[in-house]
């Protein structure tokens, strides 16, 4: 971050990116709602003339917490799913004031409980409309942009792993791409994916860059180029772009799998890198149609 830290929340800062390894995107996240209760809390007349050390740590109360949610949800129009997320950096920063720096004796987050958050509806292509994707690829790079929807329907990639993507990591039918926290994991490639790659690689021999992904100036696709890519070809499907992001084509591949091809969802765990089993339930949603044929089917519809 730009801002200088105090020193208790730069240590925590280090500890998220050497100890955990977790992603910069995931740090800054952290620090930043960190950052936003300190700001709240020396707006306050108890704290606003105390530096942000053992004594300020000490001095906050599970009602200060309270106040700081009520905050972000009345004055800057937070959702639940926002709020909750801040719950999550708070706790882990005061466990990590306790167990780790051992700065804090009674720890006010152990009485905060998360806001109970709607379930999401999950936004997916159905299979049709996943094929007419692939068929229908517009723009000058066909080959490439057919490549990448691909991975994406496929592997169900993140848009960082696929940005990510160097010849290296594709041996034989496998690739090997980082996942959150650092972690590698390795995809099997199937046939259809062997071929687009394969295609793609022969049209981009001439092109020396180790990056598997890159633009018409031979430089590595960015994830905002990747986005406007996925964008397009989804529009020219007359498909809502709103409705539709790369990470939509993620939950389309993992839809899928379960839905038509009868992966089990530990498998599924597996392919998408989910560290908790719980993240990868979402994708055994029923969707509208097939509680339509249950309501059919029901023996009393006979009568």
């Amino acid at each position: 971050m730009n801002r200088n830290l105090p020193e208790i929340i730069k240590s925590y800062e280090d500890y998220l990116t050497i100890i955990q390894e977790k992603a910069s995107s995931t740090v800054y996240s952290y620090i930043v709602d960190i950052m936003l209760l300190m700001d709240y809390l020396k707006s306050k007349d108890k704290y606003q003339d105390l530096k942000i050390d053992e004594r300020f740590m000490n001095l906050i109360e599970l009602q200060d917490l309270y106040g700081f949610l009520s905050y972000v949800k009345n004055e800057r129009n937070n959702s639940s799913f926002a709020r909750a997320r801040k719950i999550a950096s708070i706790k882990s920063f005061f466990k990590y004031c306790e167990t780790k720096l051992k700065i804090i004796k009674n720890n006010p987050c152990r009485e905060l409980e998360v806001p109970q958050k709607p379930k999401k509806q999950i936004n997916y292509l159905n299979l049709d409309e996943s094929k007419k994707l692939l068929k229908d690829i517009v723009g000058r790079n066909k080959k490439r942009d057919l490549a990448i929807l691909t991975l994406f329907l496929n592997c169900g990639l993140r848009l960082s792993e696929l940005c990510s993507i160097r010849f290296k990591d594709i041996k034989e039918d496998t690739l090997v791409v980082r996942g959150k926290g650092n972690k590698d994991r390795t995809i099997y490639l199937n046939e259809m994916c062997l071929r687009v790659i394969e295609d793609y690689m022969e049209e981009r021999k001439h092109i020396k860059h180790s990056y598997l992904f890159v633009s018409e100036r031979k430089n590595q696709l960015c994830k905002r180029q990747v986005q406007y890519i996925v964008q397009k070809n989804i529009s020219a499907t007359n498909l809502d772009t709103n409705k539709y992001t790369t990470h939509k084509l993620r939950h389309t591949a993992a839809t899928l799998l379960y839905k038509h091809s009868n992966v089990d969802i530990r498998t599924i765990q597996t392919i998408l890198g989910h560290k908790n089993i719980s993240t990868t339930t979402i994708y055994t949603h029923v969707d509208n149609e097939q509680v339509r044929n249950a309501i059919r089917s029901n023996p009393l519809n006979e009568m």
